[in-house]
């Protein structure tokens, strides 16, 4: 594919490193039920996943004795009470997104974290407020991996998805992306678990740095 007409990101592990929160907000839940804290590294590698990721993860074996849907108000909760403690912008997003801007490329946020939650984190980050748009896991019928929401950001940029870049940092970004007809660009900075995992996903592109993506769209 060549340079995109617009960029498509995902957020956590993509445009921002939301892990600390993510996990403090997990643990303040495990906490609750007098189980051992996430590891960083568990953190780190469950974040993208969110609550249900990060839940599971510490819940292991006893995850299917617990009411999800109480389990994930919780750690909401929790997670907006402190949403921007430890969060922060990924080296050389700010960059790639003045790039975008100079050459006229539009691009968007679409994430599977709840629209109300994104909105208020990204207070935090008046850069990323302005993406002409921003879609969560609630603003259509259906989060990722389901193509719908990439399909409806395309849409309101006015831009076919064959002309789009996905960007993003799990799995099933990818599987999103190829069900949108859109390029599945890979954000090998974000929680990806390295390039063994990395290679199963058929991407049509790895990027190891923001800077990488800038290159080539700069090219």
């Amino acid at each position: 594919m060549t340079t995109p007409a617009t960029v498509l990101f995902d957020l956590d592990g993509t445009l921002l490193d939301t892990a600390p929160d993510m996990g403090m907000a997990a643990n303040r839940v495990l906490a609750e039920y007098n189980l051992p804290p996430l590891s960083q590294e568990q953190i780190y590698r469950h974040t993208s996943y969110g609550a249900r990721g990060l839940l599971t993860a510490g819940f292991g074996d006893k995850a299917k004795e617990q009411d999800p849907i109480a389990l994930r108000a919780r750690f909401l909760h929790h997670y907006g009470q402190a949403i921007c403690s430890g969060t922060t912008l990924y080296e050389g997003i700010e960059t790639l997104l003045d790039l975008l801007e100079h050459q006229a490329i539009p691009w968007g946020i679409v994430t599977n974290k709840p629209e109300g939650l994104t909105h208020q984190l990204l207070t935090f980050f008046p850069r990323l407020q302005q993406a002409q748009v921003i879609v969560g896991a609630d603003t259509y019928a259906h989060a990722k991996p389901h193509p719908l929401p990439l399909l409806e950001a395309a849409k309101t940029l006015n831009c076919a998805p064959e002309h789009c870049f996905y960007v993003g940092d799990i799995e099933n970004d990818m599987l999103a992306a190829r069900a949108a007809n859109m390029g599945a660009a890979v954000a090998a900075w974000g929680y990806t678990g390295g390039d063994d995992v990395i290679s199963k996903w058929e991407a049509d592109h790895i990027f190891a740095t923001p800077h990488h993506l800038s290159a080539f769209i700069g090219s």
